[in-house]
């Protein structure tokens, strides 16, 4: 995807994605499905621990940067492998067409390991947050350059409705700005991968990391690949990182949490 504007690319393609998921199951069906469903495992809790760094450890078979990254793809047995290695939660790359995922693989996930799960995907409308809750997500990625300040503020609050959490993403000032007047999200996170060209920057966190008022949980994702980033994140007082590739390319995944964390 070199050359091109990776996020209107997967933007396009999710739009119709959702398009035919609606003809295949019609929004008010699906809320009418979501009675009754098992209470959502608290994301936000089992990553804010005082004084500690929480892994959010994702699931993902491929990337629009990186082409394939996980041969040998079993969604549940690599969730139980982050449970054992003691993550904090889960995060499930679900897209289709650029990332190989599929909301199939959250209960997957799910039946396998006791911890909260982020459905990882390019949420654009509330079909979404409803599917996510119906497909088993206790979180949802919220990302602020594909939102406007009322798309944000009304999918939010549909997510509150429905127990599920939010992480909203920003990757520069312009758009921590739009989120932070928008006072409500707790946890925010930071991305050093800019979705457009797919560069990863680190000195995106060193930036907004501070601007970020104290009371909010911060979350660092994309380019985390050693002890020394995360002591470097854990001295600067960031709450959460989201890992994948570095672990998905692991033969041995546990002991690559291990090493990562410092465990």
């Amino acid at each position: 995807m070199a050359g091109t504007d990776a996020l209107k690319e997967i933007v396009i393609r999710k739009k119709e994605r959702i398009a035919l998921a609606k003809q295949a199951l019609p929004e008010e069906m699906l809320k009418t499905k979501l009675q009754g469903l098992p209470p959502t495992r608290p994301f936000l809790e089992a990553i804010n621990k005082a004084r500690e760094i929480s892994l959010i450890a994702e699931i993902k078979k491929q990337s629009p940067s990186q082409g394939l990254i996980c041969q040998d793809f079993n969604p549940a047995e690599i969730a139980k492998i982050y449970q054992e290695a003691g993550v904090q939660a889960i995060s499930v790359l679900t897209e289709e067409d650029f990332f190989g995922g599929s909301l199939n693989y959250i209960n997957e996930v799910k039946s396998a390991a006791s911890l909260p799960v982020l459905r990882k995907d390019f949420i654009l409308e509330p079909y979404q947050v409803y599917e996510s809750r119906f497909y088993g997500a206790d979180a949802i990625l919220l990302i602020a350059d594909l939102l406007t300040r009322e798309a944000l503020m009304e999918l939010m609050g549909l997510a509150d409705s429905l127990g599920l959490d939010y992480l909203v993403e920003v990757h520069d000032e312009k758009e921590l700005k739009k989120v932070l007047n928008l006072k409500v999200p707790p946890l925010i996170g930071i991305n050093n991968r800019d979705l457009h060209t797919l560069e990863v920057d680190f000195k995106t966190t060193e930036k907004l990391f501070l601007l970020i008022p104290k009371d909010k949980v911060v979350v660092v994702e994309s380019g985390i690949k050693s002890y020394q980033d995360v002591l470097f994140l854990k001295i600067l007082g960031v709450k959460a990182i989201l890992v994948g590739e570095v672990i998905m390319r692991a033969l041995d995944k546990r002991r690559k949490i291990e090493e990562l964390m410092g465990w």
